[in-house]
């Protein structure tokens, strides 16, 4: 599998791709439009898996910035919680940096029936655990030769395994940065190690190459989702996942509902003085 990416791309390919016209942006209604469609077909694989008991590990790796997150975002907005899940695990504690690497991420792997989106996972290893030295040249030798075969254990078990990775260009992923800077609502999604990870872009690329050698398998292969252009990104994501899985509509029950309340004759509701309501805010923002 080609890994020629905006993340560190052969000059080959750079000029292959400026030959290439220029991407022109979908508009607002057409995203959104095409948007709702693919987040109905997740609607149907979510009760698909369900029905059939299939398990779906989603994993997500990238960049800082690269727009993972809002992918994830887009992909569970209508889904059942308690079926589709998001594992985004924080730092190792140190009983978990004694256990065999890739056992608190097991602990997080669908049971029948259920979906799980990793934002980012055992991959930390290749990536930021690598660049950032929180890994030995030992362990790091052992993560490339082991992940293989644990992916395809969880293959050979029956589960799922779709594995993306969000490709962000150095202008991109900087801009992306600022705007985080300067937003009271996102300057919680701006860390050290994001501002790190533009310092030390080259030895992502390297750990990325690396990582992709070892790891891009026939029976667990990655695809690389170009996110310069975030909207476009979310559907060519979305879009690509529902069609590596043949799932099906399944019927359900019918519903009726009753034409009007049922009013229960031998109840009285007890007095409103006797509950604390919450005050009537909205009223407040009324004109006129």
């Amino acid at each position: 599998m080609s890994t020629a990416t905006n993340d560190g791309e052969s000059a080959k390919a750079k000029k292959k791709k400026s030959s290439a016209p220029a991407n022109r942006i979908i508009s607002d209604a057409v995203y959104e439009a095409e948007l709702l469609r693919l987040q109905t077909e997740f609607v149907k694989l979510q009760e698909w898996i369900r029905y059939s008991g299939a398990r779906l590990v989603v994993i997500f790796e990238g960049r800082d910035g690269a727009g993972k997150g809002g992918a994830i975002k887009r992909i569970t907005e209508y889904l059942n919680p308690r079926v589709a899940q998001v594992a985004a695990l924080p730092v190792p504690s140190d009983r978990e940096r004694g256990q065999w690497y890739y056992q608190r991420y097991i602990a997080h792997l669908p049971a029948k029936g259920e979906i799980v989106l990793f934002d980012r996972s055992w991959y930390n290893r290749a990536g930021i655990e690598k660049v950032m030295g929180f890994c030995t040249p030992q362990e790091y030798v052992l993560f490339l030769r082991q992940t293989p075969i644990f992916e395809q254990m969880l293959i050979d078990d029956g589960i799922l395994l779709r594995k993306y990775w969000f490709s962000v260009s150095a202008t991109e992923q900087l801009r992306r940065f600022k705007a985080r800077l300067n937003d009271p609502l996102r300057q919680w999604k701006l860390s050290r190690m994001d501002v790190e990870s533009v310092y030390r872009w080259g030895d992502y690329s390297h750990a990325k190459d690396e990582m992709m050698v070892h790891t891009d398998t026939p029976v667990s292969p990655w695809y690389v989702v170009e996110s310069d252009i975030k909207k476009h990104a979310r559907l060519n994501m979305m879009s690509h996942l529902l069609s590596t899985i043949d799932y099906q509509g399944v019927e359900k029950p019918t519903v009726k509902l009753p034409a009007r309340p049922v009013e229960s004759t031998d109840y009285q509701r007890p007095s409103r003085e006797l509950a604390k309501y919450v005050d009537d805010y909205a009223a407040t923002l009324v004109e006129g």
